[in-house]
Parts: C-alpha cells; sequence; structure tokens
C-alpha cells in the first residue's frame, strides 16, 4: 500500500505542475498512468470516474480525488488531492506575482497568444481521450459526434446537451 500511495503521490504531483491551461489538459497522462501503466482500472472505469466527477458539485477535476479513492481508499484520496493540488497552487502564486510584476512587457501579450493553441490542443486531446473511452458501440459515438457538433455550432447550454444525449441513449440502447 506505502508503494502505492508513493506512485499516486509522485504521478499527480507531476499532473499538478503539467496541468497547464486548465486541469482538463492533463486527462490523458492522468488516463494512460491509471489505466495504462500502473493498471489500477480500466479505460471504461476511468471515463465513468470523469463523468461522476463533472456531475458533482465541485471543482472539475474532482476526478483527482475520485481516482485516489478508487485506487487506495481514503489515503489515495488525499494523497491524490494534496499532490495535485499543492505544487500547481504555489507555482500559481508565484507566477501571478512574476505576471503583475512585468505586466506592461510587450513580450507577455506574446506568450499569452502563443499558449491558446497549445491549451485548445491540450483540451481536444482530454475530449477525444474520454470520448474513446466512453464510446463502446456506434450509438454511442454517434451521440458524441453529434453533441460535439451542436456544441460547437450553437449557444445551446451544455446542460440541455447532456440530458438530449441521456435520454437518446435511455431509449436507443435498447435497440444497440
Amino acid at each position: 500500500m506505502t508503494q502505492t500511495l508513493i506512485a499516486l503521490a509522485l504521478i499527480f504531483a507531476e499532473l499538478s505542475v503539467l496541468a497547464f491551461g486548465g486541469g482538463n489538459t492533463i486527462l490523458p497522462e492522468m488516463q494512460r498512468q491509471v489505466v495504462e501503466v500502473h493498471h489500477w482500472m480500466t479505460a471504461e472505469e476511468f471515463s465513468a470516474l470523469f463523468a461522476l466527477s463533472q456531475a458533482a458539485p465541485g471543482p472539475n477535476l474532482m476526478v483527482v480525488t475520485l481516482v485516489g479513492w478508487h485506487v487506495a481508499g481514503w489515503m489515495g484520496m488525499l494523497v491524490t488531492s494534496i499532490a495535485k493540488f499543492g505544487p500547481s497552487s504555489v507555482l500559481t502564486v508565484l507566477a501571478l506575482h512574476a505576471w503583475e510584476r512585468f505586466k506592461d512587457r510587450p513580450w507577455r501579450r506574446h506568450i499569452q497568444i502563443g499558449l491558446l493553441p497549445v491549451t485548445g490542443g491540450l483540451v481536444a486531446a482530454s475530449a477525444a481521450l474520454i470520448a474513446h473511452a466512453s464510446d463502446t458501440n456506434w450509438l454511442l459515438g454517434a451521440i458524441t459526434a453529434f453533441t460535439a457538433l451542436v456544441a460547437w455550432k450553437t449557444r445551446i447550454h451544455p446542460l440541455w446537451l447532456l440530458f438530449a444525449g441521456a435520454m437518446i441513449g435511455l431509449v436507443g440502447m435498447r435497440y444497440v
């Protein structure tokens, strides 16, 4: 158990400093570590924990806590939460201080512009990973593709899309 807790701490501390552009950008690496490298859960279990974390109120990275709990119980939950949120919080405070110090420098805007496509790519990779793990048949794949298209092309609130996808899945799963 101690080795598992140490492994969790190292993995989530590393992910903490890599979460550039938002927490969901580390989902592909988190999934790779807990599913493919350490075999602590299946891709479907990871996807289910992610879905549960998104449905629950609170921070969007509640999946970190759920993964820790799934792997090592209460201690795993505590270790992953501290390892994920501690280092990035310290770095954020330091970076914000430096960012304010250089607020009038022209290079600051160039950095912000350069980071936009990086962040977009990381978020897209996270979405693709969760979709791949969740879409276990053609109907679920079609629901995901349709929902993504509607979300991209319209201003419909995501909760309505989630509700519609759930209803289509409930009705349609009888015929798959």
